[in-house]
């Protein structure tokens, strides 16, 4: 569960269909967090040697990415 106050679930940059939407990976479709400390840029929530937060092995887990949602690397 997200805890309201969390600012970082609150942060879209994303638009879709003339909406504002959370910002998702590009490559697999996983949703993405803003992070301050990877310089302004977007990674996986909890990456874990090449896993998603769902446990899943995806190419792009442990890259940053654009406001877009495309892997950086």
């Amino acid at each position: 569960m997200i805890h309201p106050s969390d600012q970082t679930v609150r942060r879209f940059d994303a638009v879709r269909d003339g909406r504002a939407a959370p910002v998702t990976c590009a490559s697999c479709g996983c949703r993405l967090e803003y992070s301050m400390a990877a310089g302004g840029s977007w990674t996986h929530y909890n990456p874990i040697a090449g896993r998603d937060a769902r446990g899943c092995i995806v190419a792009c887990a442990d890259s940053f990415h654009d406001a877009a949602g495309h892997p950086l690397d």
